[in-house]
């Protein structure tokens, strides 16, 4: 057989893994944070469906791409290889490059949350092998690696997963009708290769994210005084 019908089951399987971690009815709270999208919105920088395109691939590009993408590449290779101090060591880099506290609280509780949803699916190693404050990535790249989802697609994944929630929260936020959210999901989409294949591409020195306006709008929102969004 050749095409769809050739797939190899255990293939299948490790898509439809991947497609559960991606998913947004995965129960982690990711749709409570809008990682400084909701003042943006209110000061006026975020006011379309236009800059809230650009506002996203801004970040996927200059933040998830250069930081996030490129130490879920290293997270999964040292889960791969049983490099527990490795783990701990890009773990640690990673939660020392959010900028503020609401997005290091984002982070940890987004990580601790998926840690717990693994343990109860059967991955033992989100119990007794992680760092005591891990990031999402590194349970994200965990749960890759022992459902057997390569790198690749992890990253693809990751980045989806996160684009969708943001597009979620655009919708409230701007707002952004349910058509108008899903034509600017599907352009985002467009750009998510180019983004996947850098990032595996990125050697240790130059991973770094350079999102101004988020942190700015991060920091600010901590005092904002009205909010839906805890990020």
């Amino acid at each position: 057989m050749s095409g769809a019908e050739g797939s190899a089951p255990g293939a299948s399987l490790a898509l439809l893994r991947l497609l559960h971690l991606a998913s947004p009815a995965l129960p982690v709270g990711a749709y409570a944070y809008s990682q400084g999208l909701e003042w943006a919105v209110q000061a006026g920088w975020v006011q379309d469906a236009s800059a809230t395109q650009a506002w996203l691939q801004g970040l996927a590009r200059r933040g998830l791409g250069s930081l996030d993408l490129p130490l879920l590449v290293r997270l999964h290779r040292s889960w791969r290889q049983g490099a527990q101090d490795d783990v701990r060591l890009w773990n640690a880099r990673l939660i020392a490059s959010r900028p503020t506290l609401e997005l290091r609280a984002e982070d940890e509780h987004l990580g601790g949350a998926l840690a717990r949803v693994l343990v109860g699916l059967g991955v033992i190693d989100a119990r007794t092998g992680v760092p005591p404050r891990p990031a999402f990535a590194t349970l994200f790249a965990l749960a890759a690696v022992r459902w057997q989802i390569g790198v690749r697609e992890a990253l693809t994944g990751y980045l989806w997963s996160w684009t969708e929630n943001q597009v979620l929260a655009a919708i409230k936020l701007v707002p952004l009708g349910q058509s108008a959210g899903q034509s600017l999901l599907h352009r985002l989409a467009e750009d998510m290769p180019a983004i996947v294949e850098r990032a595996l591409a990125l050697p240790d020195d130059e991973i770094a994210a350079s999102t101004v306006s988020q942190t700015l709008a991060s920091a600010l929102h901590e005092t904002q005084y009205s909010r839906l969004f805890r990020s």
